[in-house]
């Protein structure tokens, strides 16, 4: 019985977060990974560049030169995982503690009890001890990719993207009882029956929403009062997998991960918009809304537990200043970032900057936190590498906070 409990710990983790990782395209600021904007706290709405527009904030594309070229990202991505309790740690650690627990009930005998089932007793104290330490575990992690083509142009830039982003929650729910019916048979006060595992009440809950977007992205330039004002807007196709793996441990079946049976699926409309405005040379103020259609879609009602994704428009202002080999921006969430209704909300605030040290070579750092103390805050750093007069760009970016946080991002870049 436990033993099933620790294998559905260690397979939901990786298969969910694999899936999230290679689906055709968790915790990222938006809805998005972005090497050069991870690097620089998450930003991007205010100091993205016209290639990378189209993941942050559509209306930077007319930022391209005229002897800019078409760009392509292929690809973007990137994760990040907060395992505070070190969930995964506990559940490889277990493992053989389970598999003697298991071999030892397998073959208990009538003369195992006449001598007071010592085996048994030290097994079960020992699989208890490791179920209060793995009692209220929890682990999280997103993932993104994303590919992308923008063709620049004076009068209407536009792009081709789709971007897959996704979320994964995993807790272990070990209940009181099975700790204090393993301690019993530990300490002798209680005497084991054949068929009392059927009782063990721990289960494991693991969550997992899938977005894929795909979308073509438009902007244009006007002039208000003097003023240039870009304005871009994305509609797309939303396509959106929600995993609910609940399951009471004695009927856990590993070969029902990827069943019907947890995955329900939804494809809707939605659409992202931009803005965006230079002023006084160097300043650029961006301001964009992601998602701006509300929904909410439930998962599969598995063994009574049911929760819903909550699809929320994510608005968000930047302000970058660019001058010679420098550019320092920050943005500021205006809305919650929702997820299952289960979750509590986050909503970020992140600076950033990049030193161009030399035409090939930039350098990248920047600071990210929730404002509502649900996600780790973390602090962000990277370089990217644009050899062959810019023809090529690599853009590598990694992520470290406390708690066991930690994320890495990685793009590749094109232009033609």
């Amino acid at each position: 019985m436990v033993k099933k409990f620790v294998q559905r710990s260690a397979l939901i983790y990786p298969a969910v977060l694999n899936a999230l990782l290679f689906s055709s395209s968790a915790m990222a600021a938006g809805t998005w990974y972005d090497a050069r904007n991870d690097a620089m706290g998450g930003t991007g709405v205010a100091s993205s560049t016209y290639g990378s527009a189209v993941l942050a904030n559509p209306a930077l594309m007319t930022k391209a030169k005229p002897e800019d070229n078409v760009s392509i990202i292929f690809p973007s991505a990137g994760v990040q995982i907060t395992d505070k309790d070190k969930l995964v740690d506990k559940v490889d650690d277990i493992s053989d503690t389970v598999d003697r627990y298991q071999d030892v009930i397998d073959n208990l005998t009538f003369a195992d009890y006449l001598r007071g089932y010592p085996e048994l007793r030290a097994a079960s104290g020992d699989v208890a001890n490791q179920l209060q330490d793995l009692k209220g575990n929890k682990a999280d992690a997103s993932a993104g990719v994303a590919l992308a083509v923008t063709i620049p142009n004076e009068n209407l830039p536009f792009a081709f993207v789709t971007k897959a982003y996704g979320t994964v929650h995993v807790q272990a729910n070990v209940a009181q009882s099975d700790i204090d019916y393993l301690q019993g048979v530990a300490n002798g006060t209680v005497i084991p029956v054949p068929g009392d595992q059927d009782n063990l009440r721990s289960n494991a809950n693991g969550l997992a929403a899938l977005i894929t977007d795909y979308g073509i992205a438009v902007a244009h330039e006007f002039s208000i009062a003097g003023q240039p004002v870009s304005v871009g807007v994305t509609p797309k196709l939303q396509k959106t997998w929600l995993y609910n793996y609940t399951d009471t441990l004695y009927n856990y079946d590993k070969n029902d991960i990827n069943s019907g049976r947890y995955r329900s699926s939804d494809t809707g409309f939605n659409i992202d918009a931009g803005l965006a405005t230079t002023f006084a040379e160097n300043w650029t103020l961006g301001l964009t809304g992601q998602n701006l259609i509300s929904r909410d879609l439930d998962t599969k009602e598995v063994n009574g537990y049911r929760d819903t994704y909550q699809i929320r428009p994510l608005v968000t202002t930047g302000l970058s200043w660019d001058k010679g080999p420098f550019t320092v921006t920050g943005d500021i969430d205006l809305t919650e970032t929702k997820r299952f209704k289960s979750e509590e909300s986050s909503q970020y605030v992140a600076v950033g900057g990049e030193y161009r040290v030399l035409d090939w070579l930039q350098l990248r750092a920047g600071y990210r936190a929730d404002m509502r103390g649900t996600d780790e805050n973390v602090a962000t750093a990277g370089f990217g590498l644009s050899p062959f007069n810019n023809a090529v760009h690599v853009d590598l970016a990694g992520s470290v906070g406390a708690n066991n946080t930690w994320g890495a991002m990685m793009q590749l870049g094109f232009n033609f």
